[in-house]
C-alpha cells in the first residue's frame, strides 16, 4: 500500500469513528431533551392538580384502609379534616425557618374518633415560645376538628442534618420515627398541617404552608437541544472538510 493510500485509509477511519461518536452524542442529546420536555408537562400537571386539591372542600382523613395507596403524586396538599383529641403531652418540635423568622413546627397527635392517630403540624411557634409553658393558652383540651392539609412524610432528616430522637433533635416531620419516639400506635403514615384558624395566645401559628414546585425542565430542555444543535454543526463541519479533502486538486 502507498503513503497516500494509507492516509487516505487512515483518514477514513477518523471520518467514521468521529462520525459514529456525533451520532451518538446527537441522539443521546436529543433524547435527554425530549425527555425534559416530557417532566416538564408531568410538572405542569402536578401543579395544577395540587393547586385543585387545596382549593378543594376538606374531605375525612385518610384512615387504615387507604393508607398503603397514599402517594405523593395522588394525595400531597389534599384538604383534609379530623376530629379528635389532641395528646399535648406528645408533642415534637421541629426546627423550622419560615417568614416568621427561626423556630419550630409544633407537631402534635390527635387521637382520632375513629381510633386511630395522626399527627398535626398546629404550626408555627418562635424560639421564645418553644417551651409549651409558655404558649399555653394555644394548648386544646376537649374534641376538637382539624382542617388542613395532607402531608407526607418527611424521612432521615433534614439537608446534612439527621434527625436525633434520643435528644429531641428534629430536622424534618418524620412521622414513623416521631411516633416511635413517643411510644404511639396506629400513626397515620402522613401529617397534616393545620390551617390558619387562629390558636388562643396567637401561638402556633397555623396556615403557613408553602406550597411551591422547582420546574426548570424547560431551560434544561433548551440546554439539551441546544448541545444537540452544536454536535450537528460540528457534525457538518466535519463533513464539509471531509468532502473537500477528497474532492481532486
Amino acid at each position: 500500500m502507498t503513503d497516500t493510500a494509507h492516509v487516505g485509509a487512515a483518514f477514513r477511519t477518523r471520518q467514521l469513528t468521529m462520525a459514529t461518536l456525533l451520532t451518538v452524542m446527537l441522539a443521546v442529546f436529543l433524547a435527554l431533551g425530549a425527555w425534559q420536555l416530557q417532566r416538564r408537562t408531568w410538572k405542569l400537571d402536578l401543579m395544577a392538580a395540587v393547586d385543585r386539591r387545596t382549593h378543594a372542600p376538606p374531605v375525612p382523613a385518610p384512615g387504615p384502609d387507604t393508607w398503603s395507596r397514599l402517594s405523593p403524586e395522588g394525595d400531597a396538599y389534599r384538604r383534609v379534616r379530623a376530629r379528635g383529641l389532641f395528646l399535648n403531652g406528645h408533642e415534637t418540635l421541629v426546627q423550622a425557618v419560615t417568614a416568621k423568622g427561626p423556630g419550630v413546627w409544633v407537631m402534635t397527635p390527635l387521637k382520632t374518633d375513629l381510633g386511630f392517630t395522626i399527627l398535626v403540624n398546629r404550626g408555627f411557634a418562635p424560639l421564645e415560645q418553644r417551651a409549651a409553658s409558655a404558649r399555653e393558652a394555644g394548648s386544646v383540651f376537649g374534641e376538637t376538628t382539624v382542617t388542613g392539609l395532607l402531608r407526607i412524610s418527611e424521612p432521615r432528616g433534614g439537608f446534612l442534618r439527621r434527625n436525633h430522637p434520643a435528644a429531641g433533635r428534629w430536622y424534618s416531620r418524620d412521622v414513623a420515627a416521631m411516633a416511635r419516639a413517643e411510644g404511639l400506635s396506629d400513626v397515620a403514615p402522613y401529617f397534616i398541617d393545620a390551617d390558619a384558624t387562629p390558636n388562643a395566645g396567637g401561638w402556633p401559628a397555623g396556615g403557613m404552608t408553602v406550597v411551591s414546585f422547582r420546574n426548570s425542565h424547560l431551560v434544561y430542555a433548551i440546554t439539551w437541544f441546544g448541545l444537540a444543535a452544536m454536535v450537528a454543526g460540528w457534525a457538518a463541519y466535519g463533513a464539509y472538510i471531509a468532502v473537500r479533502k477528497d474532492r481532486p486538486s
